[in-house]
């Protein structure tokens, strides 16, 4: 572990990290905390380490000349760091993968909950930790799941998995879930699709880079989109035109943020041996605003629904966006309080909705 004092660890964090403040001062570590904006090449130049989001891009433009070691990006995605560049400077990173998978499934099942899901298919193309967990709340709500992920069917065999294809053709909602690399860039155009069930809904709440935004414009399909290409400065015509329009916010739920904090303050530990920050977690979640939902009256399908929408509705944020797109970044930066379906206690519930209800993670009262 480093000594306290004269070399005491140095941290350039993002600001806008929730639960990090505070947190490492009393084990030996020096932060300063900066919006995005601010983290640039003066303020990283004799710094040991960087904790970061998906805004702050870390290539040679920031690092060339500086002294960090270590980067820990406290989000699920890197392809905001030039992994290229920091193996060539032997900079050692980390992500939080899976740290807001349940965030995202939230966002796709308050979707679900709006457009309704009893009888349809939905098609999952990407089948890593958020599109697992996609596919496990899909099917605690009885839908049918079809599973699409190239990767992983070659290396565990096809079973479970289907050609792009068939999902497309026989999907009422097709929801993406891939990262960002070569192989899927513009994935989703013209031909993705024209290829699609007449009448289906097209979910993005992956990467911008991942749908040839052009296509989508020209095609007929209807859609939702939560990521853009060239974000902020994102197409007003797509948000317009879309069922619901979010700003980049699908895995933004709290219990997210503080998965991917905690995540990235274990990592930087390890790192450094700072032993007793090896197994901080964070703790001082605050609870949601109405924690309780009365079911009463209600069960089946609509109470369920009604559950998974007072834990989250995606309508919020998409009016939030179209009322002033020109606020994308303060809307992310200034997110507010969400809690998952664990932070909120289900009373009153019918037996119809009962088994789906414990299947999501609600708490479960009488």
């Amino acid at each position: 572990m480093r000594e306290l004092g004269k070399n005491r660890l140095k941290v350039v964090c993002d600001s806008k990290i929730p639960f990090l403040k505070g947190a490492m001062e009393p084990f030996g570590v020096d932060c300063r905390y900066l919006p995005p904006s601010e983290i640039d090449a003066a303020a990283v130049r004799d710094a040991d380490a960087l904790i970061v989001r998906t805004r702050t891009k870390c290539n040679a433009g920031l690092l060339e000349g500086s002294t960090v070691r270590f980067i820990a990006t406290a989000t699920i995605g890197f392809d905001h760091l030039d992994v290229d560049y920091l193996a060539g400077r032997g900079i050692v990173w980390r992500s939080a993968p899976g740290c807001n998978a349940k965030s995202v499934a939230q966002y796709v099942g308050a979707i679900l909950s709006r457009v309704g899901w009893r009888g349809k298919t939905i098609g999952i193309v990407g089948v890593g930790h958020v599109g697992s967990q996609v596919a496990e709340l899909a099917a605690a709500l009885g839908m049918t799941v079809l599973l699409n992920d190239p990767p992983r069917a070659e290396r565990e065999g096809g079973a479970g998995f289907v050609a792009l294809e068939r999902l497309l053709a026989a999907s009422d909602i097709v929801s993406m879930h891939v990262p960002d690399e070569p192989s899927t860039r513009d994935l989703a155009g013209g031909k993705f699709f024209a290829a699609m069930k007449s009448g289906a809904l097209f979910v993005n709440s992956s990467r911008g880079s991942v749908v040839d935004e052009a296509a989508l414009s020209a095609s007929d399909v209807d859609f939702v989109l939560d990521v853009w290409k060239n974000e902020p400065a994102i197409r007003r015509d797509l948000m317009a035109g879309a069922l619901f329009s979010t700003p980049h916010i699908a895995g933004y739920s709290t219990d997210g943020k503080a998965n991917g904090t905690g995540m990235a303050v274990r990592a930087l530990a390890e790192f450094f041996q700072i032993d007793m920050l090896r197994d901080f977690k964070v703790t001082a979640v605050p609870p949601p605003e109405n924690p309780v939902i009365d079911l009463d009256g209600m069960d089946g399908s609509a109470a369920v629904a009604a559950a998974i929408l007072h834990s989250y509705d995606v309508e919020r944020d998409s009016l939030a966006l179209r009322a002033a797109p020109e606020t994308f970044e303060r809307l992310r930066n200034d997110y507010w309080l969400r809690r998952e379906f664990p932070a909120f206690t289900v009373v009153n519930a019918g037996s119809g909705c009962r088994d789906a209800l414990r299947r999501l993670g609600f708490k479960m009262q009488g």
